[in-house]
């Protein structure tokens, strides 16, 4: 079995609104072969709690808008750390960077087949890294200039 077109569809548009909000390494897999429970996962992340928020409520408006999509339940809304949007045919995990590290969901899927997203998601890849560079590399001038 795999993902229908509906579920393809939410993914695609979900992985662009992502992108569009400046999400970090959006990835998707087609998860319909080792879970009856929904077709596909949409993993994204943020460097911040306000970001992730920023970046689930842009998905969730888009899927409604341009899909007619609602989710069935949403978790994660108090600290913004992982949030969760289950809409049956998908599941949409946005994490704060530490989470994305600390559970690795990917490592759990690897397995399952990658699906296809717009170009716009595919050049989120690798951006964490470059975010926790950039982001150790200010702390260490910032930390400096309070010793000089």
């Amino acid at each position: 079995m795999t993902a229908t077109d509906r579920s393809l569809e939410l993914i695609t548009t979900a992985a662009q609104a992502a992108a569009d909000k400046l999400a970090h390494d959006i990835i998707a897999y087609d998860v319909s072969d080792v879970l009856s429970i929904t077709d596909a996962f949409l993993l994204a992340s943020a460097p911040n709690d306000r970001q992730v928020k920023s970046i689930v409520d842009e998905i969730e408006e888009r899927l409604s808008k341009e899909l007619g999509a609602k989710p069935v339940r949403r978790e994660g809304d108090r600290d913004a750390r992982w949030i969760l949007l289950d809409y049956v045919d998908i599941v949409v995990h946005v994490q704060h960077s530490e989470e994305r590290v600390f559970y690795a969901l990917e490592r759990l899927w690897k397995d399952c087949p990658e699906l296809d997203l717009p170009a716009d998601a595919k050049a989120t890849r690798g951006r964490a890294a470059e975010h926790a560079e950039l982001k150790d590399a200010e702390d260490t001038a910032e930390l400096r200039g309070e010793l000089r």
